[in-house]
């Protein structure tokens, strides 16, 4: 298949958009076999099957490298009660908070489970994602976090998309270890990683390392089990405070250090060391009402990736709409539409420890997007828009 008369976006370095004006790309089944200026095109793609884009530009795929897609309920009387002056305390009280959604997860059945799930990924897809995290957590016993993990497997088989499993069996403490983080740890998590590693159900560890959650020793635990079981990890770090997990991630050489928001130039220097990417959520940052934003400034001066995620879970950021990210990330943590774009594609492939997407180049996946747009900055200047016109999965229109 030859793809013609297109404005190409091939991201073939972090300094620019490296377009390709009056573009061409061929593909060769489900992998990118040219790109480059149409009037160079080789002879060999002659008799390909030809698509004129009509002008309209071309981007790698979008990649949504954080989600909590799959849980049960919602938690929107929460947010009413919150605005309408509910203390932490007392919308806990009234059964809101993460419990609820562990208690609603862990009587939900897979089936429901999948279909729920399925409406929030119709909605990435809808704007051009093709691979996708998807995270467990909210089980917090074994029979839960393992269902979880085999709804995300079936999510690939239902929709055309990539999945990306994370293990988050320490997301939170549950309510019959209330007191006991350390004895989860050890009989439930770890126990609990194992089984899943098992069943083939787990591709990265990831865990919650706050105040709130487990603290640097605890994730510590459960990280030396997946190196023992080859697994790489990530982490969900400096969110509300600083307690070290940064530094943590970077000592274990993670995929990546998330949220980060109570980051420092140290961290930064650490993540840099080990080549772990920051993935900044501006979802979770604008439905908290938070204030301090990712030091962004020293992620660029170390030279850090910056991916980008929506962080779609039913508490913090009920967010499915990756073009609402790129928007939130310029406006909220002032990054570039090119480091916006870039954490969307090829930095977020690189926070899942995938060196073959998220780039427009030969031998990359044919993950591609097809924009009615003149300029790759109109991605993350518009809300509420979606400018969509194809996506390319696997080299398929």
């Amino acid at each position: 298949m030859l793809l013609t008369n297109a404005t190409i976006v091939t991201l073939h370095e972090d300094k620019d958009y490296g377009l390709i004006e009056e573009g061409a790309i061929a593909l060769d089944e489900e992998r990118i076999a040219w790109v480059g200026p149409a009037a160079d095109t080789p002879d060999i793609y002659s008799t390909a099957q030809t698509h004129d884009l009509g002008g309209r530009l071309v981007t790698p795929a979008l990649i949504d490298c954080h989600t909590h897609i799959v849980f049960g309920g919602n938690r929107a009387t929460e947010f009413e009660l919150r605005l309408n002056g509910a203390s932490y305390e007392e919308v806990a009280r009234a059964g809101g908070g993460i419990v609820s959604t562990v208690k609603a997860t862990r009587a939900a059945s897979e089936e429901a489970l999948l279909a729920d799930a399925l409406t929030r990924v119709d909605a990435l897809i809808a704007e051009g994602v093709t691979l996708i995290e998807v995270k467990s957590g909210y089980g917090l016993n074994q029979d839960t976090e393992l269902k979880m993990l085999r709804v995300a497997r079936k999510i690939a088989q239902m929709r055309p998309v990539d999945i990306r499993t994370s293990f988050l069996g320490a997301h939170a403490v549950p309510p019959e270890f209330k007191g006991e983080p350390d004895a989860y740890i050890d009989d439930v998590c770890i126990p609990t990683l194992r089984a899943a590693h098992a069943e083939g159900l787990v591709d990265v560890v990831d865990g919650f390392c706050e105040g709130i959650a487990f603290d640097t020793a605890q994730i510590a635990r459960v990280f030396d089990v997946a190196v023992e079981l080859d697994l790489p990890v990530k982490l969900h770090a400096e969110q509300l405070s600083n307690i070290g997990g940064t530094q943590l991630a970077a000592k274990y050489g993670a995929l990546s250090a998330d949220h980060v928001e109570y980051a420092t130039d140290a961290d930064a220097q650490a993540l840099a060391a080990s080549s772990t990417v920051a993935v900044v959520l501006p979802g979770a940052f604008y439905t908290l009402r938070e204030t301090q934003a990712p030091p962004v400034h020293s992620f660029r001066a170390h030279h850090v990736p910056m991916a980008l995620a929506t962080d779609c879970n039913p508490g913090s950021s009920p967010l499915a709409s990756p073009l609402l990210a790129m928007n939130m990330a310029c406006t909220l943590f002032r990054m570039t539409p090119l480091e916006a774009l870039l954490g969307m594609t090829a930095h977020a492939a690189a926070a899942l420890g995938d060196t073959n997407r998220g780039r427009i180049a030969v031998g990359a996946q044919a993950d591609l997007c097809v924009w009615d747009a003149e300029h790759p900055s109109e991605l993350a200047y518009r809300i509420g828009f979606n400018p969509l016109h194809n996506r390319i999965f696997k080299g398929s229109l």
